[in-house]
């Protein structure tokens, strides 16, 4: 069963003001939303800095599970990451960032998508994706536009 995860925020900020938070994962740690469900969770960095080839591995308690990210394509208006969770279930799900500057400054879309299969497409029955992650993408956004907004 396929699904689709996506929220959005304006930030007062330029696109390229912007880019170097996502396209980095050692600058995650300021804003995403789930770098605080274990203080002790291990990260692993490989490949470039930043960029396509960027990889990012974790392993945590059972809130933050295991996994990793790595991007795989990068363009001026667009990040693509490859999500890859371990635990505490397997999927493999695609993450999207837009960037689409409007009046106000740069309009972020955070976008997943993915399969529902096996334990998760039983849970998709009763919890949507939607409901299980958009939280976590709108506080993660939130944080994501403070953290730009007060770097400024």
């Amino acid at each position: 069963m396929p699904f689709l995860v996506e929220r959005s925020i304006t930030v007062v900020a330029d696109p390229d003001q912007i880019r170097p938070w996502i396209e980095d994962f050692h600058r995650w740690r300021s804003w995403s939303p789930w770098e605080g469900l274990d203080p002790a969770m291990a990260r692993t960095f490989s490949g470039p800095e930043h960029g396509v080839g960027a990889s990012y591995a974790w392993s945590g308690n059972r809130k933050a599970g295991a996994g990793s990210m790595r991007i795989t394509d990068s363009a001026p208006a667009r990040l693509d990451v490859e999500l890859t969770f371990l635990k505490p279930f397997k999927a493999v799900n695609q993450v999207t960032f837009l960037l689409a500057p409007v009046a106000a400054g740069t309009e972020i879309t955070w976008q997943m998508r993915g399969e529902q299969n096996g334990l998760m497409k039983l849970l998709g029955k009763v919890f949507s994706m939607d409901k299980m992650v958009g939280k976590d993408f709108e506080r993660g956004l939130r944080q994501l536009k403070e953290t730009v907004e007060q770097s400024r």
